[in-house]
């Protein structure tokens, strides 16, 4: 994703403002990357959310784990 966007900021740079095809090109390409960024921002948006459900669901399973212990050396 980097190097695309290294490029395209390549190609922006060389572009000149009378091209109007390969400026539409270079458009469509910024908003190709944007939507790739943009989904691959909600797929680890997605992750961290699972992974803080996991983190929560296992200090409930330890504090119940220690207090089941707790309990049986009273």
């Amino acid at each position: 994703m980097l190097l695309r966007l290294q490029r395209l900021v390549l190609r922006a740079a060389t572009a000149k403002g009378g091209d109007r095809r390969q400026l539409l090109a270079l458009v469509d390409d910024v908003e190709t990357a944007r939507r790739d960024l943009l989904r691959e921002c909600a797929e680890v948006e997605g992750e961290m959310r699972q992974a803080s459900v996991r983190k929560t669901a296992i200090g409930a399973y330890l504090r119940n784990a220690q207090a089941g212990r707790g309990k049986r050396n009273n």
